[in-house]
Order: C-alpha cells, then sequence, then structure tokens
C-alpha cells in the first residue's frame, strides 16, 4: 500500500463510511486536514464505524466517556512511546483508533505509523516458512488494570478488507510468547520481526496541524508518537472503535 492518504475538507456527517473503511484498508492512515470539529462531532463520526472501546486505566474526556486524553501538559518529564498496537491483550482488540488535534505544539509531537503489509511481505521466504500458522500471545503492560490481561493471535493475519497479509505485532514488552518456540528463540524472532516492521523506509511521519483528524486501521499499521524535541502543550482526543469483523488466520 501507500502508506497514509491526506483528505482536505472532507464532510464528516455524509462521507461514506464504508468508502473510508476502503481507504483505511489500502492505506493504513487517513489524515484528514481542516476538520475543526469539538467532541461531540468527533464522537458521532466514529460512531458511524461501530460500537466504541475504551482502554481501562485511560483518562477520560471530561463529559465523553468513550473518549480518552493524550496529552503532556503538566508533565515533567516526556511520556514513553514505542510502536505499537493499542490493546491487543484483549481477545478483540480495536479496528480502528482516531485522534482529534486538541492543542498541536510549537514544534514536535509527530505521530509515526509502519506499514505491516509491507512488513510482512518483505520478510525473507524462510522466515514466512518458519512462522507461518503460528499465534502471539500479548500481555498488557504499563497501563493501569486489575487484571494481567492476556490474548492470543495470529503473527500472520489476512485483513478481511484488503485481503493482503499483515505481520500482526505491538510492542515488544507486550509480545510475550510465539507459538510453538522456547521463550529465548520467541524473544529473538520478537526483537527482529520488530526491528524490521520499524526501519525507517517503512514508516510514516505525521506532523500535527490544527484541526488535524487522523484514523488508522490497527489490523495493518503500528504506530507511536514522537516526544523528543515537544515545544509547547501536545494534547490529543482518542476514540476507539471495537473490532466487529473477523481476521483470517494465514
Amino acid at each position: 500500500m501507500t502508506l497514509g492518504k491526506v483528505i482536505r475538507g472532507l464532510d464528516l456527517d455524509s462521507v461514506s463510511i464504508d468508502e473510508l473503511r476502503t481507504l483505511l484498508a489500502e492505506h493504513g492512515v487517513l489524515i484528514l486536514r481542516e476538520q475543526p470539529v469539538d467532541d461531540m462531532r468527533f464522537l458521532a463520526f466514529l460512531r458511524r464505524f461501530g460500537e466504541m472501546m475504551f482502554t481501562e486505566g485511560e483518562t477520560p474526556v471530561p463529559g465523553y466517556p468513550d473518549l480518552n486524553v493524550v496529552s503532556n501538559v503538566g508533565r515533567t518529564t516526556p511520556p514513553k512511546s514505542t510502536f505499537h498496537v493499542d490493546t491487543t491483550y484483549v481477545p478483540n482488540p480495536p479496528t480502528y483508533t482516531a485522534l482529534r488535534a486538541v492543542c498541536v505544539p510549537e514544534a514536535g509531537g509527530s505521530t509515526l505509523f509502519s506499514d505491516q503489509y509491507a512488513a510482512y511481505e518483505t520478510l525473507p521466504a524462510d522466515r514466512k516458512a518458519d512462522l507461518a500458522g503460528r499465534t502471539m500471545t500479548h500481555r498488557v503492560t504499563g497501563v493501569a488494570s486489575d487484571t494481567d490481561s492476556s490474548a492470543e493471535h495470529p503473527l500472520f493475519a489476512v485483513h478481511p478488507v484488503s485481503g493482503r497479509t499483515a505481520l500482526a505485532l505491538t510492542a515488544p514488552a507486550r509480545c510475550v510468547a510465539i507459538s510453538g518456540m522456547s521463550p529465548d528463540d520467541a524473544r529473538q524472532t520478537i526483537r527482529y520481526l520488530f526491528e524490521h516492521s520499524t526501519r525507517s523506509d517503512n514508516v510514516l511521519r505525521h506532523t500535527w496541524a490544527p484541526d488535524d483528524l487522523v484514523m488508522w486501521d490497527n489490523r495493518c499499521v503500528m504506530h507511536r508518537a514522537d516526544h523528543s524535541g515537544v515545544v509547547g502543550n501536545r494534547v490529543m482526543h482518542r476514540g476507539m472503535i471495537a473490532n466487529m469483523e473477523i481476521v483470517s488466520v494465514l
């Protein structure tokens, strides 16, 4: 795919959601410019895709419990971030995640995305053969939670809309096992796959502008915030749409 597609001035109230689902499956990330929406319109737009999902332990937006705040305001040290997929430690992770820019910093604060279709397609043939049919166990870490939640997901997953195969990963700290592998082999493999996925030529950097709304398909991209060199306040409101579609295993 061509990772990322910019669309300006889209009418969120009338646009075809099926068309957006197709674009998300094809491009992974939609960068919707010129969207001066408030939380009410943001939430109404997201609900057109399906049921909302909220990660336990996050800070809700006042008055909008389906949305959460992502902010550096009041912090003395930058937040930590690595490439990941949101909330993969549950049986049905969110299909889509979206951020709307509430406050854009003077400098820094980009969000990066990796192309997980390309990550799969560029794996050496022997790696593909060895990993075909395997699953990975994802475990919660670094999120306030009352449970030690974990879930098992296919390592190679066929996207139900595009029909393409993606390498399904998240942050290495949350990838705790690969089926049929010893713990040492799994750790080495996870590190290899993560570095392969996040190499610079496989990453899109989005520099935020006022009124940006960015949405991505968690089934074919990973993402992370770049908190280095941020000058000023960075405040985003985040919404996630629950997984309502079956992902096939390769």
